[in-house]
């Protein structure tokens, strides 16, 4: 079964093609965790979740991360009013993320790399 995606840039139709056979690696942005997610926010999880149900039946083994933003303004000024730690602060929220991907059925995808774990690959990319 041939997959086909709508590219904005050139207003085209085209078929996927997944640079390694059989393949497909998926990188989306998660939430930002703050304060609960919405429902404006799951709509772009559940979109992710069809894709990558729609790719596993056609065949392709899927591998997907989903960041977790962790550190920004927002969860820092959060945790400084709150008076806690910025792990504490986040964890709430964090953790009820994921009890809501469990209600709606989105599955958890295979990687959640967080924001705070990852700032000095961030930077060497922005180096480079």
């Amino acid at each position: 079964m041939a997959i086909y995606f709508y590219n904005t840039k050139n207003g085209k139709k085209e078929k996927f093609q997944p640079q390694k056979e059989s393949y497909v690696t998926i990188y989306s942005c998660g939430p930002t965790v703050y304060n609960y997610a919405h429902i404006g926010n799951f709509r772009s999880y559940l979109f992710v979740d069809i894709l990558r149900k729609v790719l596993r039946y056609s065949g392709y083994q899927v591998e997907h991360a989903m960041n977790i933003t962790d550190i920004d303004d927002k969860t820092i000024k959060g945790a400084l009013d709150n008076k806690i730690s910025l792990i504490e602060f986040t964890k709430k929220y964090t953790d009820a993320f994921f009890i809501d991907l469990e209600k709606l059925l989105i599955e958890k995808v295979e990687h959640f790399p967080r924001a705070s774990n990852n700032i000095d690959a961030m930077l060497d990319l922005i180096d480079r």
